[in-house]
């Protein structure tokens, strides 16, 4: 008895060494942030996540003003500021973009070193959580769009070549995103869509996350995470179920907090999955307020039609 109540004794330290480090704080760079960049003049949204690899390595995602999230090999600590180096996605080519930051608490600054060597400020908070803790009610379904005219709508500021011809919204050509008057918060969406072959839009859902809408079908049949009903860069659907070019399609998107369903053409592809962060293109990063449905037409020629929102009371 005697030799097992002294075997126990000497395994205490250890115990006591694993639940202080099991209780260790975690740095508070840990987590999710959305930044907003100051380039030339301008803000631009962007996003940021730190997790931690194994016992000490960071790693993470970043997502620019355009473009998709990508991969951060390592984010390095070092004299209480973090770094970390990304190369070019769809940024001028030069050298890569260099990080160097600082977290406390819900707050982040830094700065970024572009491709073209510039060096431009950011700061940012941590984001919020926005999983939803009832389900929702829901309201009176909205017309957003009269098959008249773009009244209710806007442009984001460059030449609108959008126009409304028999009942379809089109944009032939590249040129502005449109942008709905009103801000929601929780809704579902349904909508069509008809693209030519090779043409590429999105559905950005409060202005900071794209659906995409691409011709799929033609170059690429398997689920990817920026084809056809992805949450572009971060989720894949489940199943392929684009059309052919020329074909109307449909979309019915369900978001509450972060967490979306997409129905593409019938088929449930995405089932409440939580959308990390914002997508590139975004209008701003402050995930928390409501925000427009703002449908992409800086890209290729797109027609839309039937865009009806049910928003949550």
């Amino acid at each position: 008895m005697g030799l097992m109540i002294l075997s126990s004794i000497s395994l205490l330290p250890a115990i006591q060494a694993n639940a202080q480090s099991e209780t260790k704080k975690q740095p508070d760079v840990i987590g999710r942030w959305d930044l907003t960049m100051v380039k030339d003049g301008k803000e631009q949204p962007s996003w940021l996540e730190v997790q931690k690899s194994g016992n000490n390595t960071l790693i993470g995602r970043f997502t620019y003003a355009f473009g998709s999230a990508r991969p951060i090999s390592q984010v390095k600590p070092a004299n209480g500021k973090y770094s970390f180096s990304i190369p070019p996605q769809w940024e001028p080519e030069g050298r890569n973009m260099d990080f160097e930051f600082e977290a406390s608490g819900n707050i982040i600054k830094g700065s970024m070193i572009y491709t073209d060597g510039k060096t431009y400020e950011f700061t940012g908070v941590r984001a919020p959580e926005m999983l939803p803790t009832k389900a929702a009610v829901w309201g009176t379904p909205i017309k957003l769009f009269n098959g008249k005219d773009t009244k209710g709508w806007h442009t984001d500021g460059r030449p609108n070549q959008w126009v409304v011809e028999n009942g379809i919204l089109r944009s032939k050509k590249s040129g502005a995103n449109l942008l709905t008057d009103r801000k929601f918060k929780d809704f579902k969406l349904h909508i069509e869509f008809r693209y030519q072959k090779g043409s590429n839009s999105g559905v950005y859902l409060r202005g900071r996350y794209e659906v995409q809408v691409i011709d799929t079908k033609t170059g690429e049949p398997e689920p990817l995470a920026n084809q056809f009903s992805s949450v572009y860069g971060f989720m894949q659907p489940n199943k392929m179920m684009a059309k052919n070019a020329g074909e109307w399609q449909s979309y019915d998107i369900t978001l509450v907090g972060r967490v979306v369903t997409i129905v593409a053409n019938g088929q449930e592809v995405i089932s409440r999955q939580v959308i990390p962060g914002i997508t590139g293109g975004a209008i701003d990063s402050k995930e928390g307020e409501p925000g427009p449905l703002m449908i992409q037409g800086d890209h290729g020629p797109i027609d839309y039609r039937n865009i009806v929102i049910t928003p949550a009371k």
